[in-house]
C-alpha cells in the first residue's frame, strides 16, 4: 500500500442562503508528487512541504478574503489514488 504526497490548491465555494450565507474549503489537485511506503514518514513529508508552503504564502491573502484570486497551497496525503476534487460531495448545512 504506497501513501501519496499530493498538492492542492485551496479555495472556497458558496454553501448556500443558510444562515446568512455560508462558505466552505475546496481543493483541486496540482499534482502528486512522491510515494512513502508508511503514512508516518508521508506525514512528516507534508507537514515539512506544508511548513515551508506557509512561510513561502504567508505575503498572499487569505482565502476567506473577498480580493482572494488563488494560489493557495496545501500539501496532503491520501491512499493510493487522490481524489481529483475534495470535498467530493457538496456540504450540506446542518
Amino acid at each position: 500500500m504506497a501513501f501519496i504526497l499530493s498538492f492542492y490548491e485551496r479555495n472556497q465555494a458558496y454553501g448556500g442562503p443558510e444562515e446568512g450565507g455560508w462558505y466552505f474549503d475546496t481543493f483541486e489537485l496540482v499534482r502528486s508528487f512522491c510515494a512513502y511506503p508508511t503514512r508516518e514518514k508521508a506525514s512528516k513529508a507534508a507537514s515539512r512541504a506544508n511548513a515551508l508552503l506557509n512561510r513561502l504564502q504567508r505575503r498572499k491573502r487569505p482565502v476567506s478574503s473577498v480580493a482572494y484570486s488563488g494560489g493557495r497551497h496545501v500539501a496532503m496525503v491520501h491512499e493510493n489514488i487522490p481524489p481529483i476534487y475534495l470535498p467530493e460531495f457538496h456540504p450540506h448545512y446542518e
